[in-house]
């Protein structure tokens, strides 16, 4: 079932969850992925409130409005497990010059907001677990206008040791670990990174392919 919404609205928000609940009865996993990386590298002085203001709601804050519309199921209906997967970047680990602001708002979600509600979940789901997945660059719509620059590949593959940037499916294969209590019912507050062995240094030269 699809149900829709801007999950930068707070009423959509929770509208949503309201349709998924009728429907379903009962959500048992939430899996915050909604993000947008705004093309065109921006020094921090050069970036206006307006575009640090559209990432930061679209980013963080549609996570905290998703994450708190599913802790108020649970705290409605309570249950013994229950799962919170985030979808970070490698921006929240490394950084990305050109984008703080994309930086600094998954570095919100992966670190602030994921190891307090690690926290706070078990006081309504003795056993709810609250992960993220960090992936590096992905073969998806939003990478292509950053992966079109003549280049761009050559230096973005340059810092992982599996150099290739990766697919949807190995993205979703972690954020399905983190959501089974079957496969990482003991795992919480973790970080997967999706990225090749990504490093913060070079490890190839980014003039070159292989």
């Amino acid at each position: 079932m699809c149900f829709q919404a801007d999950l930068d609205r707070e009423a959509e928000v929770t509208g949503l969850f309201e349709q998924a609940i009728e429907h379903f009865g009962q959500l048992d996993v939430t899996v915050a992925n909604a993000g947008i990386w705004i093309a065109g590298d921006l020094l921090l002085h050069e970036v206006t409130l307006e575009r640090w203001e559209q990432t930061m709601r679209t980013d963080l804050t549609a996570t905290f409005l998703t994450c708190r519309e599913f802790m108020r199921h649970l705290a409605d209906k309570p249950r013994e497990s229950a799962s919170i997967v985030m979808v970070g970047s490698t921006a929240a680990m490394f950084g990305e010059a050109g984008h703080a602001d994309y930086a600094a708002a998954k570095a919100g979600m992966t670190f602030g907001l994921m190891r307090s509600l690690k926290n706070e979940i078990i006081r309504l789901a003795p056993r709810g677990r609250v992960n993220t997945v960090c992936p590096g660059w992905t073969d998806t719509p939003m990478a292509e206008a950053g992966m079109g620059v003549p280049g761009a590949l050559n230096r973005a593959t340059s810092t992982m040791a599996m150099r290739k940037i990766a697919e949807p499916e190995d993205v979703a294969g972690a954020i399905v670990y983190f959501a089974s209590d079957r496969l990482s019912g003991h795992v919480s507050g973790e970080i997967i990174t999706v990225a090749g062995g990504m490093e913060g240094r070079l490890l190839h030269d980014p003039t070159t392919s292989d």
